[in-house]
């Protein structure tokens, strides 16, 4: 009767720690999947020809429908600031979404082990506390990638309604657009302004858009899924290391969370291997796109305005979404390095007189370690914190001033 119990409760927990995993990285899962970038189950050969022919797919129409024509169109109207730096805000997105496509899928096999770590984590048995825990730092990360879906799907709609009945937000000239505007300045080697060449054309850059807006984001979205659930099990290491009083069993508790530490920083260590370059790329997209804006539309206001009042609107809000998107990068970085700060503190400040000299000795292992700051970076080089983002801001901010100057 009690072995039944016993087995009744482990296939509880189980049954619940399933039910939290699929809660957690369904919507991550289900934007990478689209793309092809989830790593699928080697088990299975059908899945894995899938997933393929999808990120095939996705990077075949991101090139021939989006990055070359682009391209093209941005060699074309070369050397008008106002037409480069319109082209330029779909230009630089593509590329950056291509390259961060390209980072994923060269790193896939060294993601799949934080992958089966983020499953082992929710489906092993843990108390109550711990999972609340979990629970809010998945709920962070769900209403992210919610975030992740609805922009690039309405950004899409509308740019597509808007053009369908004429109205663009780009800057429209017959160097660019000589028949019906499109949603994207880009120059295509055929005649499009003819029906139904244009209608077709029209509707594979709201495709392309879409799967840029879904590539873009959900790369993203899965480097924060990594980092916050690395962040909740440091803070349910943190949970344990305060109240190591509650067990009886001192040494075998202390040596689970020196193992469980150097688990945590080993994912740390393989998160950061795996996107280091990529974050590097973004904090280059960063400076220049954002040089590229605040030039712009301060140049602008002072020339008393070139654009109308809908177009300046749209320059301002793509800053604002630059801007804060950078900012969260930043932000989920320097989570991270609080959380080994309390960590290294929760040691330094445990009551270890009151123990055998013995297991006392042992809390040396977690404060040698604790006390090395663990950081994401950008290729290998910068930290992901908040001072980094505040020092970009300066750094771009000058680099505005210097445009300005010169030109005046």
């Amino acid at each position: 009767m009690i072995r039944d119990s016993a087995h009744l409760f482990l296939d509880m927990e189980c049954s619940n720690g399933y039910n939290d995993l699929e809660w957690a990285i369904g919507l991550n899962r289900l934007m990478l999947k689209i793309i092809g970038l989830w790593p699928p189950d080697s088990r299975d050969p059908h899945e894995t020809i899938k997933s393929k022919i999808r990120l095939l797919c996705s990077v075949v129409i991101l090139l021939f429908v989006l990055a070359i024509p682009i391209f093209l169109s941005l060699i074309k109207v070369w050397g008008d600031m106002i037409l480069m730096v319109d082209n330029l805000i779909y230009n630089l997105p593509v590329s950056i979404a291509l390259f961060k496509i390209y980072i994923i899928w060269y790193k896939q096999e060294a993601l799949m082990p934080l992958i089966d770590m983020i499953a082992r984590d929710w489906m092993k048995p843990k108390i109550k506390e711990e999972r609340n825990v979990m629970l809010r730092l998945a709920r962070i990360s769900r209403m992210i990638a919610i975030s992740g879906w609805l922009v690039p799907f309405f950004l899409a709609i509308i740019s597509f309604v808007l053009t369908c009945f004429g109205i663009t937000t780009r800057s429209v000239t017959n160097l660019t657009d000589p028949g019906k505007p499109l949603m994207v300045q880009a120059y295509y080697l055929h005649n499009i302004s003819k029906s139904p060449q244009f209608e077709l054309i029209l509707l594979a850059q709201g495709i392309a858009l879409f799967i840029t807006g879904i590539s873009y984001y959900a790369i993203d979205h899965f480097f924060g899924l990594l980092v916050l659930h690395v962040h909740g099990q440091m803070e349910n290491l943190h949970i344990r290391l305060v109240h190591m009083e509650r067990y009886t069993n001192f040494d075998a508790v202390l040596k689970y969370n020196i193992q469980d530490h150097i688990r945590l920083i080993r994912s740390i260590e393989m998160i950061d291997n795996s996107f280091h370059l990529l974050l590097l790329g973004i904090i280059l997209y960063f400076g220049i796109i954002f040089c590229l804006l605040g030039f712009f539309i301060v140049n602008v206001l002072n020339d008393d305005g070139q654009l109308s009042v809908m177009q300046l609107i749209w320059f301002v809000a793509v800053t604002i979404c630059v801007l804060l998107h950078m900012c969260l990068y930043c932000a989920v970085g320097e989570i991270l390095v609080t959380q080994c700060e309390k960590i290294h503190s929760a040691t330094y400040e445990y009551t270890w007189y009151t123990l055998d000299p013995k297991a006392a000795r042992n809390l040396i292992f977690i404060m040698l370690r604790a006390s090395k700051p663990l950081y994401i970076t950008a290729g290998k080089i910068f930290p992901m914190t908040m001072a980094t983002f505040c020092n970009l801001l300066k750094t771009s901010a000058g680099y505005i001033s210097v445009l300005l100057a010169n030109q005046d």
